[in-house]
């Protein structure tokens, strides 16, 4: 494939060159699209060098704003992040391997497509444009059991779901100016565009991830479940921000990752969160309400017990 390789200095610059070319950053997925011909274009906009977009700042009162260009190696190493959000640090150490993590993005890794074999393989898929998913009937261990149709992707990325844990926001850049929504409705669900993982419009870029002051007290922790020790995607992970008080929960929120479209968060989980005692029959009766509603396919019924499992660790290492 032969394509052009430009090179902007400001966001104004990559506005002018028009919307329909790919953003590249780190590159750790665009170039695998582009070689299994998923994406095809003759232009590629670098954006690495777009100034402002790789800085962390701390706003005291107002959160911590990271750009999207920040590497995931650079997000682990960062003081103000070990200090203030060790959610994401935890995170962020579960991603890929060292050498992706010093090429990849943050902005990059909560924009990322995909990792369906049928999507990335020679299927026209729902997501490419078909008209079926060929997980329905196919090899579907590790689709999505919830919040599926017509497509059964899962999302992911690990950073996204401590995000919504996290109660971040995601700022969007445009022509027409800026935006900032809750991480919650950066994403979006199959049966709302079945092409799409976001909200993100042609022309529009992601220029800012802003995670709120976290509260007191609040402990946190990220658990991944892979199927390879050195490194992988999540077959299911947690993300946890609780709150304790001796052997009660005070409140909290758990995030999922591997189990929907998109990084999950069910307000009745959490709302049960609240006053729960963490004595080992309370667990379990939470735990085993967990995904009620799931609708797993053939192959992937596990990652309901899976999630369970998960969660009962949680709660019994930060209870």
């Amino acid at each position: 494939m032969q394509f052009s390789y430009i090179q902007p200095t400001s966001i104004e610059e990559v506005f002018k060159l028009g919307s329909a070319a790919p953003l590249y950053a780190g590159g750790t997925d665009l170039i695998g699209l582009m070689k299994d011909d998923i994406i095809k274009t003759d232009k590629v906009i670098n954006i690495k060098k777009l100034k402002g977009l790789d800085k962390i700042e701390d706003k005291g009162n107002k959160g911590i704003e990271i750009g999207p260009l920040v590497k995931i190696a650079d997000l682990i190493e960062n003081e103000t992040i070990q200090e203030k959000c060790p959610l994401l640090v935890q995170t962020a150490k579960e991603i890929a391997s060292p050498q992706l993590r010093n090429m990849g993005t943050v902005g990059g890794n909560i924009c990322q497509r995909p990792r369906c074999w049928y999507y990335r393989g020679d299927f026209d898929c729902i997501r490419k444009g078909g008209d079926t998913c060929y997980a329905v009937g196919g090899e579907n261990k590790y689709h999505c059991i919830i919040g599926g149709g017509p497509c059964f992707i899962v999302h992911p990325s690990d950073l996204a779901v401590a995000l919504l844990a996290l109660d971040a926001k995601i700022e969007i850049t445009s022509e027409n100016g800026q935006k900032t929504v809750p991480v919650n409705d950066f994403f979006i669900l199959p049966e709302d565009d079945e092409t799409k993982e976001n909200i993100l419009e042609p022309g529009e870029i992601v220029t800012k991830i802003i995670l709120p002051e976290q509260a007191k007290g609040f402990k946190t922790t990220y658990i991944k479940f892979k199927e390879r020790s050195s490194w992988d995607f999540a077959v299911v992970s947690v993300a946890a921000v609780l709150k304790t008080d001796g052997n009660m929960i005070k409140n909290g929120k758990l995030a999922f990752g591997g189990v929907a479209p998109h990084p999950w968060m069910e307000a009745e989980i959490n709302q049960k969160l609240t006053g729960l005692n963490t004595d080992e029959a309370s667990v379990d009766a939470f735990t085993s309400s967990l995904f009620h509603n799931a609708e797993p396919m053939e192959k992937n019924e596990y990652k309901v017990i899976l999630a369970r499992n998960l969660v009962k660790r949680i709660i019994d290492n930060l209870a």
